[in-house]
């Protein structure tokens, strides 16, 4: 165990041009490069012949997860700007009753220039449909360096219209730049229908209906299930080993049906992005739980270190059959839970044989995930693409990677 912890993050870096950076995606967004990896041997395609690499019985995962407008303004009366960057509901805690909501929410949040903002209510006026609307924001709390934010505002309007009209949408901060018009589509997926992400899952902005067209037309299946991506996968691993650095916390949701797929059609589950790698392997410890009674099911989730501490192992199988039985016996057609897994070299996946993936930033929580599907020619990969042009990162080039 100790030596997953003891994982020096030093390891883990290359060095990245700030112009391979890509600060726009491409005109097409199918017409990005792809890396391929499989079993140690990389190519080169254009990502629109994908559907060729991928055997005819694959079964590839989406998020479908949608980028919500977190970031919103104030003003105070003595004009000092304070942003408030939304993160997760509070109060209600679920992420579709809290943007129903009516009248009043409380978030997490993010605080800029909270030094300014020691006390009061700030107040945003606006219009919905020639509609005036008075937004305003009170501190109910802080909990490290986040605070509980309560949100009221006129006008009867669901919280998720409030925010799409009064806030904005946060694209990564290594772009720096600000968010612009054409983000509003190129930082969706054309798939993207759950809101709640304050971060796209990049490895899905590749897809067009088109090559969604080809992978039907080759018989390869396609499942959606749902992870909120968190301001956190763009957090630093500042400690000098891993043990330091503490994973945020993602809301996950998959379809009983889905799970009964995968139980009657195991191997070949590609994930499309990280979040969905993250969000399949955290099922099988959800499994693990139920099998050995520590399952929590008021406020299930998948701690950091469960997949290192936790000595139980069970089939893929079991694990899988464990949740549909759960499920079946509470009525419920999806499991809902909370992941903070982190997967790291060494890790022994449990699901997937296959990923699509942007390339990640140096020293990052999500090259360690990649190290432990590649192994160490993770260096070799990301080394090829620094030598032949690829573009990197959110709006950068994809990557698919297969075992077999």
């Amino acid at each position: 165990m100790s030596s997953h912890k003891d994982i020096k993050i030093s390891d883990f870096t290359y060095d990245l041009p700030d112009e391979r950076i890509a600060k726009y995606p491409l005109s097409e967004r199918d017409k990005s490069k792809l890396l391929t990896w499989k079993n140690g041997e990389i190519g080169e395609d254009n990502f629109n012949n994908c559907a060729s690499y991928l055997p005819e019985n694959a079964q590839l995962v989406f998020n479908n997860t949608r980028v919500i407008h977190a970031r919103l303004f104030f003003r105070k009366k003595t004009g000092a700007k304070i942003e408030i960057f939304c993160l997760e509901p509070v109060q209600p805690a679920d992420y579709q009753i809290s943007f129903q909501e009516t009248q009043k929410v409380s978030w997490k949040c993010m605080v800029g220039n909270s030094k300014k903002w020691k006390e009061g209510i700030l107040k945003n006026e606006f219009a919905i449909d020639g509609k005036p609307v008075v937004l305003s924001a009170e501190k109910m709390g802080q909990q490290g360096n986040s605070f509980e934010i309560e949100f009221t505002w006129t006008g009867g309007f669901h919280f998720s219209e409030i925010i799409e009209q009064a806030g904005q949408l946060p694209i990564p901060p290594y772009l720096n730049r600000d968010t612009e018009d054409s983000d509003e589509e190129t930082y969706q997926t054309v798939y993207a229908k759950i809101d709640g992400s304050v971060a796209a899952p990049t490895a899905g902005l590749h897809f067009t209906d088109a090559v969604l067209g080809q992978l039907a037309a080759k018989n390869i299946s396609t499942k959606e299930i749902t992870l909120h991506v968190g301001a956190g996968t763009f957090q630093p691993v500042k400690s000098e080993t891993i043990e330091g650095h503490t994973m945020h916390h993602e809301q996950v949701i998959i379809p009983k049906n889905i799970i009964e797929g995968f139980i009657l059609n195991p191997g070949n589950i590609i994930a499309v992005g990280t979040t969905s790698v993250r969000s399949l392997e955290s099922l099988y410890w959800i499994g693990v739980q139920l099998e050995n009674g520590t399952f929590n099911s008021n406020d299930p989730e998948v701690q950091q270190w469960e997949p290192y501490e936790n000595k139980a192992r069970i089939s893929t199988k079991k694990a899988l059959q464990n949740i549909v039985v759960s499920l079946e016996s509470q009525n419920l057609e999806a499991i809902q839970f909370s992941t903070q897994i982190i997967i790291l070299p060494g890790y022994d996946f449990k699901i997937i044989n296959g990923m699509f993936t942007n390339f990640h930033q140096p020293q990052s929580t999500l090259l360690l995930l990649i190290s432990a599907f590649l192994g160490t020619k993770w260096k070799a990969v990301y080394n090829y693409a620094l030598e032949n042009n690829f573009r990197f990162l959110s709006y950068g080039d994809s990557n698919l990677y297969l075992k077999k």
